[in-house]
């Protein structure tokens, strides 16, 4: 008998709008791609480079599901980790590492990678103090870091797919999206949007970052920040 791959967390509402989520999709690897191009450029990553990918998914239906292991070209130095079950990754992309990870601790050594990539986790790692953390964590384990994460203020939410809805108070929000059975969304451990002014002010003092953003007809979409911890002192 097959073995069973593991059952991955519907973040994005494959099973709401399969339809709509086909489409979405799409444009989401070809974003994704975009992102992954970004990283190159910044980071210039070679090969002896060691790298932690944070956020697997298990999920093998979606183009854009672990984006940076079908593209990266040294999957023998990466690391990927994820609170889901993803350790079909290994057998998805030989060479890859799994490790499964609890809440915002990461289990490495400080300077552990030379980069640390994480694509759309930010946003449901819980509320602002955990973000905070989960940041702090990233700065321990690596000498740099790219993150990616939805700009709260693009119109539409790609999670819920809904418009605006994500720009309401948020006690107002999580109420509209329980009457709408979205209860998964009204949690904030599952769903916390950030601004460009909300990831600045949650990495912490010292660290050096720069914020940048990926662009969808023209309005900031996805919000890339890029740095690394503080120097330390001679």
């Amino acid at each position: 008998m097959a073995e069973r791959s593991p059952v991955a967390i519907d973040y994005f509402g494959n099973s709401r709008f399969p339809r709509l989520r086909q489409i979405a999709s799409r444009a989401s690897f070809r974003a994704r791609k975009r992102m992954f191009d970004r990283l190159l450029t910044s980071c210039n990553p070679k090969p002896t480079d060691k790298v932690l990918d944070i956020g697997a998914t298990p999920d093998e239906s979606l183009p854009e599901s672990n984006y940076f292991e079908r593209l990266y070209p040294f999957p023998d130095r990466v690391v990927v980790t994820s609170v889901e079950d993803a350790s079909n990754i290994e057998q998805n992309f030989p060479g890859v590492t799994f490790v499964r990870t609890e809440g915002v601790t990461l289990p490495f050594p400080d300077r552990s990678f030379d980069i640390v990539f994480c694509s759309a986790v930010l946003e449901h790692v819980g509320d602002r103090n955990a973000q905070r953390e989960f940041l702090r964590e990233i700065l321990r384990v690596g000498r740099s870091f790219f993150l990616t994460t939805p700009n709260r203020w693009f119109p539409i939410d790609f999670h819920t797919l809904l418009p605006f809805v994500h720009w309401l108070p948020e006690g107002a929000r999580q109420s509209l999206l329980r009457r709408m059975g979205m209860d998964f969304w009204a949690d904030t451990d599952n769903l916390n949007l950030v601004s460009r002014r909300d990831l600045y002010a949650l990495v912490p003092t010292g660290a050096t970052v720069n914020v940048d953003s990926l662009k969808l007809l023209g309005i900031p979409s996805n919000l890339i920040a890029i740095g690394g911890p503080a120097p330390a002192p001679r």
